[in-house]
């Protein structure tokens, strides 16, 4: 079996997702490949950010719900290491064909990616007031 067929084998579906004829490219993107990525990669966003949290010694863990908020939002857009690796995590994830896509719009697909992680952590916001519990 090839990289590409486990890859996609393993990816969650979403059902919610739609797709129409006179969607962009980029989005049909989004759709069928970066968000089974990122909800697939969940548990490790998940993971990664509490690190990151805990190396820059728990400050959001004693913040308020929109202050948390900002912060990752803060994280993802203003830490370049942490950022790169974070689409490090969905890139290793595409098939050559979705990377050979990428690379055509990646600074665009980036904002797209990003923004999803983002919703992805704040979603998650629960998990991370429960270590604080």
């Amino acid at each position: 079996m090839s990289r590409s067929t486990n890859l996609l084998q393993c990816r969650p579906e979403i059902t919610s997702a739609v797709f129409f004829e006179t969607m962009s490219p980029d989005e049909r993107f989004q759709n069928a490949t970066l968000r089974p990525i990122i909800k697939f990669q969940n548990d490790l966003f998940v993971e990664v950010f509490k690190n990151y949290a805990d190396k820059h010694k728990n400050v959001f863990y004693h913040l308020t719900v929109e202050k948390q908020i900002d912060y990752i939002e803060n994280a993802i857009q203003k830490d370049m290491k942490f950022r790169n690796s974070l689409k490090g995590m969905v890139i290793g994830q595409f098939t050559v064909d979705e990377y050979r896509f990428y690379i055509t719009n990646s600074s665009a697909l980036n904002k797209r990616m990003m923004n999803i992680v983002k919703e992805r952590l704040i979603d998650n916001i629960q998990v991370f007031q429960e270590l604080v519990a």
